[in-house]
């Protein structure tokens, strides 16, 4: 638990079938498999398309032969979790409670978030040595 759940305002809860944390390619990727099982996931992003959004080139995922700009390729995801059914929602998840079900999350210090699954795909970040040169070679 990051900060108390308990003093979140209980009149503003939510109750979902599937809380997906992270708009990544993972947390995407779940949003539409979900969606297609008719289960409404509601996707909750802190930074929308994660690392690939830094990605000039796209060379390894399958079906660009030529590749895809990261942007694009976050952006293309995006609309299909949208048009299958998922809803994307810019936010922070500053508390959790994975003792209770459903589960109890905390979307910007203030909305409470109940979910019948939760699937955390926060990926990665990169780690930086901080050399001279380094961000403006990245």
């Amino acid at each position: 638990m990051m900060n108390n759940i308990s003093s979140t305002n209980s009149t503003n809860t939510e109750h979902r079938a599937v809380a997906i944390v992270g708009s990544g390619p993972a947390g995407l990727t779940a949003a539409i498999y979900t969606a297609r099982a008719n289960l409404a996931p509601l996707v909750i992003q802190g930074a929308p398309g994660g690392q690939l959004n830094t990605a000039m080139i796209v060379e390894n995922y399958p079906g660009f032969a030529n590749g895809i700009a990261g942007p694009e390729l976050i952006q293309n995801m995006e609309m299909q979790a949208i048009r299958m059914g998922a809803e994307l929602r810019n936010g922070s998840i500053t508390a959790v409670d994975f003792s209770q079900y459903p589960f109890r999350l905390v979307v910007d210090d203030n909305k409470m978030l109940l979910a019948d699954t939760v699937i955390v795909a926060t990926g990665a970040s990169a780690k930086y040595l901080g050399l001279n040169n380094e961000q403006r070679l990245i």
